[in-house]
């Protein structure tokens, strides 16, 4: 194990028409200040606490102390609403109640986000009620079919009555 830590070594790949004294100096210190800013940024990002953005845990959005307020939805399809948040950036968390028998989402955001999310939750229900019209719609290959039958079973007279009224 000591003999592993005595052997590591650095390698350093300089590229220069003439190697001289002064290109190794700038060379060294151009990794070492490298090194130090490499140092320092993680330090940085130890101290200060990670944003996440997106969809995340309750407990995460909770934990950046901008309030946090929520709406419910009924709807199973919740993969929809996270397509729509995503495109609107909101920060939200979804937490299913299991309290209830049909299946109830609380979707929780931050306060600050609300403008965004009735953005959001409008084009929501918009393509909801869009697909809802839609499905609602007959086939017309269906009903076609329906008056052919209705067509078959009718019956025509095809006497022709000539009366002469006076």
């Amino acid at each position: 194990m000591q003999e592993e830590v005595e052997n590591r070594t650095l390698t350093l790949v300089v590229s220069g028409s003439k190697f001289t004294g002064r290109l190794m100096k700038t060379a060294i210190s151009k990794y070492m200040a490298y090194c130090k800013n490499r140092k320092i940024q993680k330090q940085r990002s130890r101290d200060s606490p990670v944003i996440h953005h997106g969809k995340q845990t309750v407990k995460q959005l909770v934990s950046q102390n901008q309030g946090v307020s929520n709406f419910e939805i009924t709807d199973p399809t919740i993969k929809e609403f996270e397509k729509i948040a995503r495109k609107y950036g909101v920060d939200y968390a979804v937490k299913k109640d299991r309290g209830s028998s049909t299946p109830k989402y609380l979707i929780f955001f931050k306060a600050r986000d609300a403008d965004a999310l009735t953005a959001a939750f409008t084009e929501y229900t918009g393509k909801k009620v869009r697909k809802a019209e839609k499905s609602e719609r007959h086939s017309v290959l269906a009903k076609l079919n329906q008056f052919k039958e209705l067509v078959k079973h009718t019956v025509v007279d095809r006497n022709k009555h000539k009366e002469l009224e006076r």
